[in-house]
This record gives C-alpha cells, structure tokens and sequence, in this order.
C-alpha cells in the first residue's frame, strides 16, 4: 500500500506529462490541480488568440466553463462560446458549432466539459477545415484532412475522448452512432484538473469511472498486441479499483479525482492503439436507440460480455484479478478469472449502478442485435460476437 502512494505521489509530481501513442507521434498532457490554467497559458504561448470553446449549457450556468478559460481570459483571448453539445452529441449540433467557429474565425477549437463535449469539439474542429458533410466521415480512419488545433479540458474522468482520436456522433434520423476518426481529431494538448471534477455528482463518477473500466479492460484483452496498451491499460484497471469507490463516496477527495482523471487517460492511450471491443459493440446500439448515457450503457454490458469471452480470455482475466487483488497468484488460473469478474460486479454495485434497465426493449432485440454483431466484426476482441449470444446479453440487461 505505501509503495503504491508513492507511485500515485510521483504521477501527479510531474504537472507535465509528455506520452507517446505510436511511433512519431506525441501529445501533451498537464495534469494535477490547476492544470487547466496552465494549459491556458501553453494554448497562448503557441499563438493561438481566437478559440471557440465548445461545452454544455450546464457547465457554463455552474461556472464551472468559466473557471476552465480563465487563463486565457486572463491572457487576452478572444473567446466564442458554443454550448449546446448534450448527451450522446448529434450531428445537428455539429453542423451548428461549425456555424459559430466559422463566423468566430477560429483559429483553435477548446472542448471544456465531458466525452460528448469533446467529441462535438474534435468533429467541429474538422468540419471548420473542411466544405465536406461530417456525416460523410463516418468510419475509421475518414477524417483525413488538416485538423485545427484541438485543445481538451475533461471535466469528467471516463470516457478518456482526450487521449484518443476518435469520436462518436448520433444520427438523429437513423437513432445510430457513428465513430469517426483521423489522426487530426487527437487533441494537441490536454489539461487534466481535478480541481474541475471535485463537484461531479455521485451517480456521473460512477458512470464515467466504469466507462473508463471498460476502456482499460477491452484494451488488455484485445488480441491485437501493439504499442504501449498493456502497460496504459494495467495501469487504469488498477487505479480505478483503488479510486473509484472513494470518489464515488467522496467527492470532494483530491486524491481520489486525481487517481481516476489520470485512470481516464490512460485507459484512453489504450484504446487509442487497439479500439475497444464487444462491449462498445452492444453498448453503441442501446446508447444510439434509447439514449442511455455510454457509460452506463457500458457499465450494464460488461460483465455480460466479460462472462461471454471467458474461456478465450482467460489467461488475461486472471492477471488482471492478481492486479486488482480479487485473486492470488498461486490459485488456479480459471479461478482467477471468475474472480476478476466477479470483482468487477462488485465495484459496479458498489457505486449502485443498476444490473438491469427498463429502456432496452425486447421488441427492439433484431434491430439491436444486427447492428452490434456488425460493429463488433471490426474489432479485435478475443471471442467473435454472434447472434445468439448478443440477445442472450440484451435479455439479462432488460429489466
């Protein structure tokens, strides 16, 4: 325990952390208490003077956006606001953030606020380069033009948006998500502050804090073995499990905010390098269609799918059980697995995230079911999601 306090201790010692996701390539990341100021001070060093800053109406009437820019105010910024992002963002507010860049004549994009905000900002920033329909771009790897510099500010610590370049947009006719991604819409730089996050409710810590869960552990089993993603995502997984509950039942400990912005970050790089897996699959759909938030959409399915890619993933299941300290080394390894789920059931009853949902419909399971098998064929997950299994996950998770 005092060996893992002084690894938490050197984490947040170094306020400028400098992370590699592929050969050649790097970002930045301020992280600790403060560091949205000092991000705002690094946004100004490089010339950037005209930004818009894109984030949700509720961030800004608690001030909490304000207090986020006040760096660059303070710098001589000229600031243009857009915050009609809401949950689970559309391409309609796309389309209207494009409108107030172009019209502010931005020459940067700042997201300030959670996964959705920073999603909306990373396709916004796009679409202010470009005379193309976002829409257009949706798949992996469409965004292929220059992107203007993104800038991130998370104000929840779960979706780990700013450490990827990817983003996830609904189609308000179709009530399906779109993942877009291109290497330009990776944020240049990042500030990771807790002090932004000490108001977060109970029941979003829990949300965000299992999203990022999700991230970490798809990313550990995925059976594509590349770059840094096993050492980014063992470091997440087990600082979630020894921050999350805290932050849940304290949301005013430092610590605690620290542990899970820094988690978030992490399990962002991971998946940065190896996508996600058949959790996103189900979990896009049920998002897409009812309009269930992603993290608690994720936090209902993952320990289904964990349950259904068992046997395939096995060795790593067990590792992650000695990681977390659900299980001993020396115990058969089977045991440890089931232990590392069972773990993970615990943790999410532990900050009182359902096991079931009224919203998932049964009527809706042909719909649902075709499209989360076709996504998940695009993944590198341990065990091919089917059919059958994908309705016996739907049906446990309807209430």
């Amino acid at each position: 325990m005092l060996l893992r306090k002084i690894k938490h201790s050197l984490y947040f010692a170094l306020v400028k952390v400098l992370v590699a996701f592929a050969p050649s390539v790097s970002y930045l990341a301020f992280a600790g208490p403060g560091s949205s100021r000092q991000l705002g001070e690094h946004i100004l060093r490089g010339g950037q003077r005209r930004l818009l800053v894109v984030t949700d109406k509720p961030l800004r009437d608690l001030g909490i956006a304000d207090k986020a820019v006040e760096a660059l105010v303070a710098g001589g910024a000229e600031l243009a606001w857009y915050d009609g992002v809401q949950p689970n963002p559309t391409f309609t507010q796309v389309d209207e953030g494009i409108a107030a860049l172009k019209a502010h004549r931005a020459d940067a994009v700042l997201a300030v606020g959670g996964g959705s905000s920073i999603d909306a900002a990373k396709v916004i920033a796009a679409g202010g380069c470009s005379d193309e329909d976002p829409r257009d771009w949706v798949g992996f790897g469409k965004v292929k033009h220059d992107v203007m510099p993104i800038y991130v500010i998370p104000t929840t610590a779960g979706t780990g948006s700013e450490a990827t370049m990817g983003a996830v947009i609904s189609d308000t006719e179709t009530k399906q998500k779109g993942v877009l991604s291109g290497k330009g819409l990776h944020p240049a730089a990042v500030g990771l502050d807790s002090d932004l996050m000490l108001g977060m409710p109970p029941a979003i810590t829990a949300a965000t804090g299992m999203d990022a869960l999700t991230h970490a552990i798809e990313a550990y089993i995925s059976t594509w073995d590349r770059g840094t993603r096993t050492e980014y995502s063992r470091r997440a997984i087990r600082m979630i499990f020894d921050h999350l509950r805290t932050a849940y039942d304290d949301g005013t400990n430092r610590e605690a905010r620290d542990g899970m912005a820094m988690a978030a970050y992490y399990a962002g790089i991971a998946i940065n390098q190896v996508n996600v897996g058949n959790v996103h699959a189900i979990a896009h759909q049920i998002g897409g269609k009812y309009g269930i938030p992603h993290g608690l959409a994720n936090a209902l399915v993952l320990p289904h799918v964990l349950e259904f890619c068992r046997d395939e993933a096995e060795e790593k299941l067990a590792e992650l059980a000695v990681l977390v300290g659900a299980a001993d080394a020396g115990q058969p390894r089977a045991q440890q697995a089931d232990a590392f789920i069972a773990a993970v059931r615990e943790l999410r009853a532990a900050v009182h995230i359902p096991e079931t949902t009224a919203e998932v419909k049964a009527a809706d399971f042909d719909y649902l079911v075709d499209l989360a098998v076709t996504e998940a064929s695009g993944y590198f997950a341990p065990r091919l999601l089917d059919p059958a299994s994908t309705r016996a996950i739907l049906g446990k998770i309807a209430a």
